[in-house]
């Protein structure tokens, strides 16, 4: 005989029933017959909640600093007294030679301003792209309303100067007003600007990929490919700049391409994808082709992580509610490329 007790039938019931009778789980005495019994479950722990890391202190003015700004600052009065004696000694030869010396100097001194005032410009818009893409990010863990719309006003401002954004930012600006989480209202505005960019950036980087591949299966010399992959990821990264509203100049590529080196170095370096590379160099996809061919397509791969690269750092909206760019569909891609080819 078995000792299980039988199984009690399904039954209905009003929570303010007077025989409904809450009853705890330790509580040993026998409640009243004809009366349904509720024992309540204890609550399940609370998920943690994702927290922001610790902001890492800057450090103050250094050593460091102070050389190199002493070092600029000698050079500057050098160049400074070598023109100024330049055109003295024009002016001693001839007064309308020390006029042309003049003339050339402020051409110069008018360019340089022109110059750099444009590459503040250029550091100032990647600057606000990142910060855009760090408040993106706070709002879609904290889904704060007001600052989801304060996004979206500099979103607007942002897209303004794309051409291609123009039906999606009369949809997006219609929607400004409507009642919408703040973390919906990112998702929303991540799919309305960002598909048609990610999609023109993804044929980028597949373009910039198959390029660095040809060309370096069919170069015959090591130091062509070197200086023909720098400058294709130079080009490369400027144009997925450019797509996203960076438009850097100089300094900004300088700074880019070392946020761009730092974010490959953070997700795991130039060999992120070990099982694709593995994938192709062990299972028999590489050993089908020749020795510069299988070099030309690892350096398109590698090419391709570094565009993936850029795209997560010149993107003012984080990954949601669009699908991450993935290097698996890029290798895709070289392959029918290779496919095509033969």
């Amino acid at each position: 005989m078995s000792d299980r007790p039988k199984p009690r039938r399904p039954a209905t019931f009003r929570l303010d029933d007077p025989g409904v009778v809450v009853i705890d789980a330790e509580e040993t005495g026998k409640p009243a017959r004809g009366t349904v019994h509720i024992t309540p479950e204890h609550e399940p722990a609370q998920l943690p909640v994702p927290m922001e890391a610790p902001a890492v202190p800057r450090r103050g003015f250094g050593w460091g600093t102070m050389f190199w700004s002493g070092v600029a600052g000698m050079v500057v009065l050098g160049l400074g007294l070598g023109v100024t004696h330049l055109i003295e000694d024009l002016f001693a030869r001839s007064e309308s030679l020390g006029i042309l010396g003049i003339g050339f100097v402020a051409a110069a001194a008018l360019a340089l301003g022109v110059v750099t005032l444009r590459e503040l410009r250029a550091l100032v818009r990647l600057a606000t792209i990142e910060k855009l893409h760090a408040r993106a990010a706070s709002v879609l863990l904290s889904d704060d309303r007001a600052e989801s719309r304060a996004i979206l006003r500099d979103l607007l401002k942002l897209a303004h100067r794309i051409p291609r954004l123009a039906r999606a930012r009369t949809a997006l600006a219609g929607h400004a007003g409507d009642i919408i989480d703040g973390a919906d209202m990112i998702r929303l505005a991540e799919r309305e600007l960002m598909t048609p960019l990610d999609a023109e950036a993804r044929r980028l980087v597949s373009t910039a990929a198959q390029r660095v591949s040809i060309v370096t299966a069919i170069s015959p010399r090591a130091a062509i490919d070197i200086v023909f992959v720098f400058v294709a990821a130079l080009r490369m990264i400027r144009q997925i700049a450019y797509l996203y509203g960076g438009r850097p100049g100089a300094l900004g590529m300088i700074r880019l391409l070392r946020h761009v080196i730092a974010h490959l170095a953070i997700t795991g370096g130039m060999a992120a994808s070990d099982s694709l590379v593995q994938q192709m160099l062990g299972h028999g996809i590489a050993a089908k082709l020749s020795q510069r061919l299988g070099e030309g397509m690892l350096n398109g791969l590698l090419t391709a992580r570094l565009g993936l690269a850029a795209i997560d750092v010149t993107r003012p909206l984080p990954f949601t509610a669009l699908p991450r760019p993935a290097l698996a569909d890029l290798a895709r891609d070289l392959l029918k490329k290779r496919e095509e080819e033969e």
